[in-house]
């Protein structure tokens, strides 16, 4: 499946939901060696940060279906949802545990090593 005009910057082949996470719950907490991702919040409130391999940090506010964030591979990822979130993941590569690096320490090491 494909995005028409570029609006999804690869071909997905993946799509996933995340809905009834606690306010309380930060989610994600890793990075991934190749997937790249867009996120969309389809209802209510998502607030993504992100750290790029050199530490660069940007924290991204979504709150509009028509808005996404692009997450590039190599970059670690939390999100934090309102009690309605709901939201849409396209990813660019089927799900493998073996693509995703779960400890931070481990993710700093990878990419400071390189």
């Amino acid at each position: 499946m494909s995005e028409p005009d570029g609006l999804v910057p690869f071909e997905v082949k993946r799509t996933f939901w995340t809905y009834f996470t606690p306010e309380s719950i930060v989610r994600g907490r890793h990075a991934h060696h190749a997937t790249e991702q867009v996120l969309i919040a389809v209802a209510g409130r998502i607030i993504v940060t992100m750290e790029l391999p050199d530490g660069a940090i940007s924290t991204f506010v979504l709150e509009s279906p028509h808005v996404g964030v692009y997450i590039p591979p190599n970059a670690w990822h939390t999100m934090q949802y309102s009690h309605t979130a709901v939201q849409l993941v396209f990813a660019s590569t089927p799900y493998q545990e073996s693509d995703y690096i779960r400890d931070y320490s481990m993710f700093k090491q990878v990419w400071q090593s390189k």
